[in-house]
Formats: structure tokens, C-alpha cells, sequence
């Protein structure tokens, strides 16, 4: 094999026997529809802690856990009445406590989100705002503004919304409030040093009852540009992620973030906080895990790039070397909460599955850490056919077609008939398609050739082999349409190595060493001292590699 390119990933803590995050793989639970324990249709705090023997035997490190907080529920929980509370939909703050004890006894660690950018408009401090006279101390905790033009019947500026149409709503005093969200999520003024205390005590708040750390929405937000400036471009949806916006991805978030690492430093555990930002380049997105800052930034970059292979080692070359610059692990995720999930985006049935199988591999053997959605690991797609009563995601307001609840079904575990063991109940919040009784958990338990299968033997893999999660990576020079590369243990403890045909025809591909996992079929018989491989489109193979 012909060695193309060295990347060096810096190991950091991890050489010095820290930084469990370094190469955690992270499972994301949503959790109104990961586990329904009261038969209410809707995935509950105890519905997790029911699962938390899957989980523990998948092989994951670590689960993060969307809004369980109390809420009105006008963004699914993304808009939060009370930081320090649990949702009666969910559970109690008893139910939280013994779901954290219970993971840790299971060696899970948890991860919750944490809201700062805005609150519910049912939130004491927004209802207090409202109540009060323009200029007053309780709207200062928000961003409320005279409107222009005559009788100040405009908005304060042209800013809009994420969810569509402008981002300002007049109250009926005359003034306007900024909601980058929907009109139920104000935006926080964080230049009010009350907002910054406030977020402090919420997060001391669960770092005190055990969590191990947070996942931090919309972290490129909360700071906006001075005197609020005009963008002077319509559709500002579009340059979401692809242009710095006056109220996205400021420089001055940097230091809400740096006294958030301050105050993780100073409890024990190594409690760590990932920070959800959709930024212009992989440059800035780093700058949010400079060593003072947040430790792991969501990689959409990697999520969004499409399924070939010279564009998708553009963006694992990119990602490796602007996180590696600061010193940081590189993260990769395939699908969210918020997006299109992955089988289908990467050409939906037959297809869709057989990349989705050879991408869990790819993203498995590189360098840094891992997120998995939930699902992810039984190979579910998006259900694009809900009917409309169902659809309830306040992003539909955009365009038709751009609602999140496709992605958001709840996860099928047993049965023949929905909802599968989801709840006691005979029904779930969204409707899981009959189609789904041959990808429940209980269908693909015992099954080697099954995706659950695939996803617990490189977990396996992952989390034994010397040469997975944190250092190097070299490119081996290899066919248009593929990618191989080799993982390298410190001190030569190991190498693995890993190939992906991406392309449209069989490829050859040398193994030297053992093969250890294919995501597809492939001839690998009498290769224990290695040779030629033929390995067809859409298939990834991992082998221990041979030493010399």
C-alpha cells in the first residue's frame, strides 16, 4: 500500500490519560420519542431509564438527551418556561436523578441540552417583560426595540426568522421583542449581566444533580452585532451556515462560551459542553473549541456533504486540520434531530441503506468522536409520508417540505403492529409507518446481517482496537471513487485500516493484514495474510492491518 497523505489529529488530554470526549461515541436520545413508559403516546424520562440495558450493550459512551424541561411545547421543548424543572410530559426531577445514577451504574455518561439563546414567551422573566413599561430592567433581559417608520409600525430591522418571515413581533404597547425562532422564543439580551448569572445558576444547577455535561443550542447565537445592523439580503434562511449574519456567529459569543468552560473546569469528572453552531467555514467552527473554550463542535459540514468520494475527503481533511489547529477532536454525526436522516438523504431504499451501512464504518474509524442518532443503528429512514394532522414543526412554516418530524418518529422495538413496544399505549405523538416491523430492534436482534448488528460490532471494534477514536490518520493512495485510509496507535500499538467505495464499479482494494468487518457482502475468505479484495459500489471493510 501506498502511503498518499499523513494528517496528524493531535491527541491532547488523551495522551496524558484524559479526555474521555476525545472519542466518545455519543448516542442522541429525543426524548419524546425514544421510550414511552405511561402509555401517553409520548417518550418519557422513565422510558429511557427502561432502555438503558440497549444502550449500554450497543456500546455507546455517553447519551445526549433533548429538552425535558418544563415547556409549552411550541418548539417541540426548544422553548423552556423553567430551566430547573422537568416537564410533567416527561417525568419528575426524581425521574432525572435516577436516570443519571442509573447511567452512570451502567457506565453511560449524560449529556443534556441547554437553551440560551431564548426562552419561552411563557417564561416568569418574558410574562414580567411583557407586563412592564417600555425601558424597564425586565425587558432589558430581552431584546425589545422602538419600530421604524410611521408610528413605528415596521420592525426594528430587516432580520428574519429561521422558521420564515421577519424575527420581530410587536406587543401591544407599540414596541417590538426579536425571536431568531418562532414568535413563542424570545430572544435573551446577553449583554445584561443578569442573563449571564441566570444561565451560571441554571447550569450549576444540573451539574449538581450529576450530568456530565451539555449540548449547547444554537451556540453561535446569543451575541448580536452592535446597533443591531440591517443584512440587506432577502431570504436570509439560505445564508444560514454559509455567511456571517449580524445575529449569527459574532465573535463576541466567544466569551459567553469561555466563562462556561470555567465553570465546567471547576467541578470534578471532566463535565464537557458541545456546542451546536452552523458557521461559514470549519475555521470559525473550531474557534469554538479553542483550548478555553467548548470541548466538541457539532460537524455539520461532515453531516451535509454528499456521498463521493473526492468532496467527502475534502471535508474529513478540512474538519481534521482546522480542529486539530486548536487542539481539538474532530466530531462527526450523520443525522440529527433536525434534519433529513441519512438512509434517506444518501439515495433512500436499497441504496440509501447499503451507504448508510458502508458511512456508519467510515465514520466509526475516523479520527475523534462520534454522534449516533437514535435509529440510526436499525437503519431507519426518513418517513416522508406523515399525514398532515401530525405534522406540527414550526420550521414547515418555511417551505413546504421543510418540517423536521419525518426524522423524528419514534423508535420501533418490538411486535409486529405499531406502535412496537414504543409505550403501553396503543399509539405514539407521531405514527410509525407498519413497513417498520422488520427494522424493530427485537426483527435485527440476532441477526448478523442486520444493521443493529453492523453498529454493535463496530462499536466493539471501536472501542477495543488501540488505532480507533483519537490520532493519525494517513491517506493510502487507492481508485477514483475511493477512499482508504489507515488508523495508527501511539508508540505502533496497532494499525487499522479503512476502505470505502464510493463509486459506481467493483474497485480492488490490497489488504495486508485480517479483515475484521465489511458493511457488505465481501469475499474475504483465506485473507488472513492479506491480498486483493474486490470490493463492490457502496461498501466500506475494515482490516487489521500487517505490520512492516
Amino acid at each position: 500500500m501506498t502511503q498518499d497523505t499523513l494528517l496528524v489529529h493531535t491527541a491532547g488530554d488523551r495522551a496524558e490519560g484524559g479526555g474521555w470526549w476525545r472519542d466518545a461515541v455519543i448516542y442522541q436520545v429525543y426524548v419524546r420519542s425514544f421510550a414511552d413508559s405511561d402509555g401517553d403516546g409520548v417518550g418519557d424520562l422513565p422510558g429511557i431509564r427502561s432502555r438503558l440495558p440497549y444502550l449500554a450493550g450497543l456500546g455507546v459512551d455517553a447519551l445526549w438527551l433533548t429538552p425535558f424541561y418544563v415547556s409549552p411545547m411550541a418548539d417541540f421543548g426548544y422553548d423552556v418556561a423553567d430551566y430547573r424543572d422537568v416537564d410533567p410530559l416527561f417525568g419528575t426531577l426524581a425521574d432525572a436523578r435516577g436516570l443519571i445514577a442509573d447511567a452512570h451504574a451502567h457506565g453511560l455518561r449524560i449529556i443534556v441540552d441547554v437553551v440560551p439563546n431564548h426562552t419561552s414567551d411563557r417564561h416568569a422573566w418574558f410574562q414580567a417583560a411583557l407586563a412592564a413599561a417600555p425601558g424597564s430592567a425586565e425587558r432589558d433581559r430581552y431584546i425589545f426595540r422602538d419600530g421604524r417608520g410611521p408610528g413605528g409600525a415596521e420592525p426594528p430591522n430587516d432580520w428574519e426568522s429561521v422558521f420564515g418571515g421577519p424575527a420581530w413581533t410587536r406587543v401591544p404597547d407599540g414596541q417590538w421583542y426579536l425571536h431568531l425562532f418562532a414568535s413563542e422564543q424570545p430572544d435573551l439580551n446577553w449583554e445584561n449581566p443578569e442573563v449571564h448569572a441566570e444561565f451560571a445558576d441554571v447550569l450549576k444547577f444540573w451539574l449538581d444533580l450529576g450530568v456530565d455535561g451539555f449540548r449547547v443550542d444554537v451556540a453561535h447565537g446569543m451575541a448580536k452585532a452592535p446597533g443591531l445592523p440591517d443584512v440587506g439580503h432577502p431570504n436570509q434562511t439560505e445564508m444560514l451556515g454559509t455567511a456571517v449574519l449580524p445575529y449569527f456567529d459574532q465573535d463576541s459569543v466567544h466569551d459567553i462560551h469561555r466563562a462556561w468552560r470555567r465553570l465546567l473546569d471547576s467541578y470534578g469528572g471532566e463535565r464537557i459542553a458541545v456546542a451546536e453552531a452552523w458557521t461559514p467555514t470549519p475555521q470559525r467552527l473550531a474557534d469554538y473549541t479553542r483550548p478555553d473554550e467548548l470541548h466538541q463542535a457539532f460537524n455539520f459540514h461532515y453531516l451535509t456533504a454528499p456521498w463521493e468520494a473526492a468532496g467527502m475527503r475534502a471535508v474529513i481533511e478540512e474538519s481534521l486540520r482546522t480542529a486539530g489547529a486548536v487542539g481539538a477532536p474532530a466530531t462527526w454525526v450523520l443525522s440529527n434531530h433536525d434534519v433529513k436522516r441519512h438512509v434517506t438523504r444518501y439515495g433512500d431504499g436499497e441504496t440509501g441503506l447499503r451507504r448508510a451501512r458502508a458511512a456508519a464504518l467510515l465514520t466509526l474509524a475516523l479520527p475523534g468522536s462520534s454522534y449516533v442518532y437514535q435509529g440510526e443503528e436499525l437503519g431507519l429512514p426518513e418517513v416522508l409520508d406523515l399525514p398532515e394532522e401530525f405534522q406540527r414543526d414550526p420550521q414547515r412554516l418555511r417551505a413546504e417540505g421543510a418540517g423536521r418530524d419525518g426524522c423524528r418518529v419514534p423508535m420501533p422495538w418490538e411486535g409486529e403492529e405499531p406502535p412496537f413496544g414504543f409505550g403501553a399505549g396503543g399509539a405514539s405523538w407521531l405514527p410509525i409507518p407498519t413497513a417498520w416491523r422488520g427494522l424493530t430492534v427485537a426483527a435485527q436482534d440476532g441477526d448478523p446481517g442486520s444493521m443493529l448488528a453492523l453498529y454493535r460490532e463496530a462499536l466493539r471494534i471501536r472501542r477495543g482496537h488501540p488505532a480507533l477514536g483519537d490520532g493519525d490518520l494517513y491517506w493510502i493512495a487507492s481508485s477514483p471513487g475511493t477512499l482508504v485510509f489507515v488508523r495508527a496507535a501511539g508508540g505502533g500499538n496497532g494499525r487499522l485500516a479503512c476502505a470505502v467505495n464510493m463509486g459506481g464499479a467493483t474497485a480492488r482494494v490490497h489488504v495486508r493484514g485480517t479483515p475484521l468487518l465489511a458493511s457488505g457482502p465481501v469475499r474475504t475468505g483465506g485473507l488472513a495474510n492479506g491480498g486483493d479484495v474486490d470490493l463492490p459500489p457502496d461498501t466500506a471493510l475494515w482490516w487489521d492491518l500487517e505490520e512492516g
